[in-house]
């Protein structure tokens, strides 16, 4: 299905960028050509365009580009009045069209009326003489006249009503199907979402990466449904615009229409085709990169018990800047296709980016040091999404990671944001693993062999717990007496946990031993301080007293 839709997208792009600015694809559609050049001189440049009938081409003419417009009108004006005249004489009223020479130059005329002067313009457009271009152009005329107006016969005008009609059922068969297919889709996407966490209780992963798997597969699918969704959207346009499109071609008094349409609508057309190819594109291409790293998941290769954690935050990380990276592709190509779309030349568009490019990239250096860096960061795992470190005298949470810049969530609620060039050391506190290091006073009257014991036994019990025993990755290990301070003996516990887990452990470990001490009668000692004064200074301190 996937496929599909990427070669419906792939081949609508190509339409877009490969069909000409005048081109007749299907019946009636009338062939638009804007004024071509053909000499280069400033105003006096020939330029080119067809004159209409019901809608319909019937041939080429040719003058200066300041004469073009008023000849062009001229000419389509004389002939709306003759065929108006021709259709409303009998039916079986023959055109004749003549050509006759007035001052060396042939005229043409039609039913005895003039109609222009064929030029040595217009003879060099098509290549050849004047009077074999009049030939030409009166051969055309009275053809294209006899057949417009037996288009305006009754039977004529019955048989194009039943295609029209047959071709308005088909459209409405033709939406129906594509409708009924997208819910089946949708039908279909749902079903999948459901039975994804049924899937995965036999699944052999670990459940520490089911999370993350799971909401990789949704957003898979939400990208999916999304793309899938604006191809409906542009099939079911396309069924309605192009059949109508179609149905006004079919008759002579409605095909004058579609040359409006043509005109107005021909370039923002083609522009919205890009905008949609580009936004599918981009939603595809988020799928791709959410399935990617769901079968890097999934397969295990690189998970350990103790990586997986780590895993998911390095996927998120991946995910982002690469899913900014394709959307910066995409929107490149997007707009290059726009201009292909336009007529617009990029080949010297492209030539001058180049240009500009090196000049940006001197002038801004350190937004390459910020990118190289951000690279380096990323690849090298020093930090992700959801670590918390330390940079400098800043610290915290890290929100926001892309090649530019890191953006951290400090305690007190303020984003920091660092360029990626500034950051030379960096403390992870979360990566892989963290540790809880917990520095406990005791008193020095206190019994020292008892409060080890006692520490020793609240972190065990701690971790036999089921609540605490995922969050603590090794038992409690009691290293000791680490010094003599002022406040007393300083015990030190090391206890490893998750990563982002070493503060929620110490806090309840810190409860759970002052409850402890407190049964077992131990106190924790506090700051002090004592004073030794010997006899001869006191008495010598109460003999300047009497002396004073």
């Amino acid at each position: 299905m996937r496929f599909q839709f990427l070669a419906i997208a792939s081949s609508m792009a190509i339409a877009v960028v490969s069909v000409p600015k005048a081109t007749a694809q299907i019946p009636f559609l009338p062939q638009l050509q804007a004024p071509s050049s053909v000499s280069n001189d400033s105003d006096n440049k020939i330029v080119s365009g067809w004159i209409y009938l019901d809608g319909r081409p019937l041939f080429q003419i040719a003058a200066s580009k300041t004469n073009f417009p008023e000849r062009s009108q001229d000419i389509q004006k004389k002939l709306q009045k003759i065929s108006q005249n021709y259709f409303q004489s009998p039916p079986k009223t023959a055109v004749e069209v003549k050509v006759r020479k007035v001052n060396e130059l042939p005229v043409v005329y039609v039913n005895d009326q003039y109609l222009m002067t064929i030029t040595f313009e217009d003879a060099r457009l098509r290549q050849v003489d004047m009077s074999t271009s009049a030939d030409q152009i009166a051969d055309s005329l009275k053809e294209d006249l006899q057949q417009a107006k037996q288009e305006r016969q009754t039977q004529f005008l019955i048989d194009q009503g039943k295609i029209a009609a047959a071709t308005g059922l088909a459209m409405i068969i033709m939406s129906c199907g594509v409708y009924s297919w997208q819910r089946r889709s949708r039908k279909d996407s749902v079903h999948s979402i459901a039975s994804q966490p049924q899937r995965e209780l036999f699944n052999p992963l670990t459940p520490a990466t089911q999370p993350i798997t799971t909401q990789l597969n949704q957003r898979q699918q939400h990208h999916v449904q999304e793309a899938k969704k604006r191809l409906f959207e542009l099939i079911q346009a396309g069924i309605w615009g192009g059949g109508s499109f179609f149905i006004l071609g079919l008759f002579p008094y409605t095909r004058a229409f579609q040359v409006t349409i043509l005109t107005a609508a021909q370039f923002p057309l083609r522009l919205g085709v890009v905008l949609l190819i580009t936004y599918v594109a981009i939603r595809l291409s988020y799928a791709l990169i959410d399935r990617f790293a769901s079968t890097l998941i999934s397969s295990g290769a690189f998970l350990t018990p103790e990586s997986s954690e780590r895993l998911q935050l390095r996927v998120s990380t991946f995910s982002g800047v690469t899913k900014s990276i394709a959307t910066i592709i995409c929107i490149g190509v997007g707009f290059l296709l726009a201009l292909v779309s336009l007529g617009i030349d990029i080949v010297p568009l492209l030539a001058g980016a180049s240009l500009v490019g090196v000049a940006v990239s001197l002038a801004s250096q350190n937004l390459i040091k910020d990118a190289i860096n951000g690279f380096l960061i990323i690849i090298e795992d020093q930090y992700a999404l959801g670590d918390v470190i330390s940079v400098g005298d800043v610290g915290g949470l890290v929100e926001n990671l892309n090649l530019r810049i890191t953006q951290l969530r400090d305690s007190e609620g303020r984003l920091i944001t660092i360029p990626n060039s500034e950051i030379k050391v960096v403390a992870n506190l979360s990566s892989r693993w963290s540790r809880a290091d917990l520095t406990i006073p005791i008193a020095y009257q206190a019994d020292t062999e008892e409060a080890l014991k006692l520490i020793e036994t609240v972190g065990s019990q701690m971790n036999q717990e089921m609540q605490w025993q995922s969050q603590i990755l090794e038992p409690p290990q009691v290293l000791g007496i680490d010094q003599f301070g002022d406040r007393g003996l300083i015990i030190r516990v090391w206890i490893k946990t998750q990563p982002l887990k070493q503060w929620d452990v110490a806090r309840e470990f810190r409860r759970r031993l002052k409850v402890a001490l407190d049964e077992a009668e131990i106190s924790i000692s506090v700051p002090q301080q004592a004073i030794w004064v010997n006899d001869d200074q006191l008495l010598n301190f109460h003999g300047n007293g009497k002396a004073n």
